[in-house]
């Protein structure tokens, strides 16, 4: 569905636990709180925020900490995820609210698992886009990470741990890294499945070797991809990249919590192309255990990973026929 917005956006900075947090707002009514995964920005929401206002919510997306416009912290630890969840508690706050639903798309999914477990006298329901919710437990995940590659690759994860080491290879080329980046992990431009796999990097390679090149996804168009390539030239990919390098003090965090539902009412859309879908087709499956109010489960055939942008009106649809059946 699409809809006229009903009032403009609203650019703001808050204060935070980052720092400043810019967030980006539309609409009145109960407070929906989207936030954007890796590596995106408050814009990967821009054809939701219209929708949710017209639908009479008081739509906000934020800037994560490291990204776009919000404070930048210095050390690599503070962008763990019990930081991150802080920050979140914060914008409601500072808005005024005393509860949001949150949203999440990729690493925001897990941002607003954590936020929603840690804080459910905060954040009353949840919705999961592309990573399915799995609780907090099992192996140190550097250790999971470190065997996915085996001896003549190295999993994504693994190359995003070494400081400087991703950035090395992105920052040159900000805007092409990116185009490839999200071509990699869209439906309609994905490598096929006897092509090597993008999430993977040759030993002595590069992660952009495996890069689709030469057109760009449906969904992404040339002023999209200045938008994205504009904010990270400027503020630098350091940010972003050190919510990976947090996986295991997240893990080290969140040890009282192992295998811990999420007792509020929830909703994950996937996409059926999705290497997250797939990869962890467990963690849906546990959905009965782990997600206990889970409303619906929906994976969108012909669909990628960037969900809410490649599949807006249905997403858009998904969203407001769940948030409709919510009593806030």
């Amino acid at each position: 569905m699409r809809s006229e917005p009903t009032a403009a956006l609203c650019h703001r900075t808050v204060q935070a636990p980052a720092g400043r947090l810019h967030l980006v707002e539309q609409g009145t009514g109960p407070l929906i709180l989207p936030v954007h995964g890796f590596p995106e920005s408050w814009y990967s929401w821009r054809q939701q925020l219209p929708v949710l206002a017209a639908a009479g919510y008081r739509a906000v997306a934020i800037d994560v900490r490291g990204y776009g416009r919000s404070s930048k912290p210095a050390a690599t630890d503070a962008y763990r995820m019990l930081d991150l969840v802080a920050d979140n508690v914060a914008v409601v706050r500072a808005l005024g609210e005393e509860s949001a639903v949150i949203v999440g798309h990729d690493w925001g999914s897990n941002i607003a698992a954590a936020s929603a477990l840690l804080h459910p006298e905060v954040f009353r329901a949840v919705g999961l886009l592309s990573v399915p919710y799995a609780p907090p437990g099992g192996p140190r995940p550097t250790d999971i990470f470190g065997r996915i590659g085996g001896h003549e690759q190295e999993f994504y994860v693994s190359y995003f741990q070494e400081p400087g080491g991703a950035e090395a290879e992105i920052e040159p080329d900000v805007r092409s890294w990116l185009a490839g980046f999200y071509a990699a992990l869209s439906a309609d431009t994905m490598p096929a499945e006897s092509e090597p796999d993008p999430h993977f990097v040759a030993l002595g390679g590069q992660l952009r070797d495996r890069f689709p090149t030469g057109r760009l996804p449906a969904w992404l168009s040339e002023e999209d991809l200045d938008v994205y390539a504009g904010e990270f030239e400027r503020t630098g990919l350091t940010g972003a990249l050190n919510r990976y390098r947090n996986m295991d003090r997240d893990w080290e965090d969140l040890a009282l919590h192992r295998g811990a539902p999420i007792k509020q009412p929830s909703l994950f859309i996937g996409g059926a192309l999705d290497a997250s879908t797939t990869w962890m087709s467990d963690a849906i499956d546990a959905y009965p255990t782990t997600l206990p109010h889970l409303s619906a489960s929906h994976l969108l055939e012909g669909c990628g990973h960037w969900i809410q942008q490649e599949r807006p009106d249905e997403v858009n649809r998904l969203l407001t026929d769940w948030l409709a059946t919510l009593q806030i």
